[in-house]
């Protein structure tokens, strides 16, 4: 039993269970505990990830050496085939499937709720700065380094980076599931979520089994190219799957991520680079959830579209959502300006699909973190040919 209750994943699960039945059945006052933690731990993750990002990448990019400049590229190469073909699979399934079950009379179908958990207390930790300056300056620093790696910032990047992993060893990997226990505490209570899967049921199911089978072809696809078991590597990576199913943030999973990729057999130079750089980029689950709610509202509100349409749509969107933060909901914010100016959607059908998309959230983070591990598995096999 010592030994069940210590596996993390065995840990997720059971933090999601019980935050589900607390927020149904416990009183208001003992949830909002744990509403008032999810407030302090997101602003300390908030924080965090930015220095996770420079932590990870900086030494990564200046231990490749000369390599540095055609990993990213390739990195980014891999990243971007994935989204699009995602968004491109899902824009084929979801035009075949949702016209035979979906009208117009489904719009004004999907209830409202004005119920909250609030927290006790909240406190602002404000980020040192933005994810997108992270990336920036690691790349920046990293690359520099990568030519000239006999040099006191050297040495100092070296001692940050041991820093952030007892950060991450002893901070923040404790604190998750508890982190997961508040989150789903908080959807229990508000039932603002269930109402909204109750009615689009088909739709989420249909995305679901997507999210699996994208999952399934990137690993058959990663695992045949990097000369692995797809379903043992598929099966390390589960507990980083249940992770973001919790926190909804690729970038808050990072810490579970780059260990379940180093346990598939990834280097270390190559996991610290492509976990935090594809929990940024690699957005192919964001991309399927996107796609797939954008046909179903417009069929609802009768809105004509065409593959034209949605080819110009899914190419923009691999690119407006790097700039995405990592955090629940980031990518659909991102993607606002898209569904207005290309797709036409107005307040109401914005405020709609914001919805839609945070009441499946779990799901694409983890279809996105999930195939970060393929990927990985791709660019070591790589830059590591004599691996087996």
């Amino acid at each position: 039993m010592k030994k069940i209750l210590s596996n993390l994943l065995v840990i997720i699960i059971i933090a999601i269970f019980l935050g589900i039945l607390s927020g149904l059945y416990l009183p208001e006052w003992f949830n909002r505990i744990f509403t008032t933690f999810n407030n302090i731990f997101s602003e300390f993750l908030s924080f965090s990830i930015p220095l996770i990002i420079m932590g990870l990448i900086m030494p990564a990019i200046a231990d490749l050496g000369k390599n540095a400049k055609k990993l990213l590229l390739v990195t980014i190469s891999i990243a971007y085939a994935s989204t699009f073909f995602s968004g491109f699979m899902t824009y084929f399934v979801s035009d075949s499937l949702f016209p035979k079950f979906i009208n117009t009379s489904d719009y004004n179908s999907v209830a409202e709720t004005s119920k909250e958990l609030l927290p006790y207390f909240t406190i602002s930790v404000p980020p040192p700065f933005d994810i997108m300056t992270a990336l920036a300056l690691a790349f920046t620093i990293g690359l520099g380094l990568s030519i000239k790696t006999e040099s006191i910032l050297f040495g100092a990047i070296k001692d940050f980076e041991l820093i952030i992993i007892q950060l991450i060893k002893k901070a923040i990997i404790p604190l998750l599931p508890i982190y997961i226990f508040s989150i789903f505490v908080n959807m229990a209570f508000s039932g603002k979520v269930f109402s909204v899967l109750n009615v689009f049921i088909k739709i989420i199911a249909i995305i679901f089994i997507m999210h699996i089978a994208l999952i399934l072809i990137q690993y058959i696809i990663a695992g045949t190219i990097a000369k692995k078991n797809p379903i043992k590597a598929l099966r390390n990576m589960l507990p980083a799957y249940f992770t973001a199913l919790g926190t909804q943030s690729s970038a808050a999973t990072i810490p579970i991520t780059l260990q379940q990729v180093e346990k598939n057999g990834v280097s270390k130079d190559i996991s610290r680079f492509t976990v935090p750089f594809c929990a940024t980029i690699h957005l192919s689950g964001s991309t399927m959830k996107i796609v797939a709610c954008t046909i179903a509202l417009m069929l609802m509100q009768g809105i004509p579209y065409n593959f034209e349409l949605f080819a110009g749509f899914i190419l923009m969107l691999g690119i407006v959502m790097i700039a995405a933060p990592g955090v629940p909901g980031g990518a659909i914010m991102a993607s606002v300006g898209l569904l207005e100016s290309m797709m036409g959607f107005n307040n109401e059908s914005i405020a709609l699909m914001i919805a839609l998309y945070i009441a499946m959230d779990s799901f694409g983070t983890a279809c996105n973190v999930t195939g970060d591990g393929a990927i990985s598995l791709i660019v070591d096999k790589i830059f590591s040919p004599k691996k087996c």
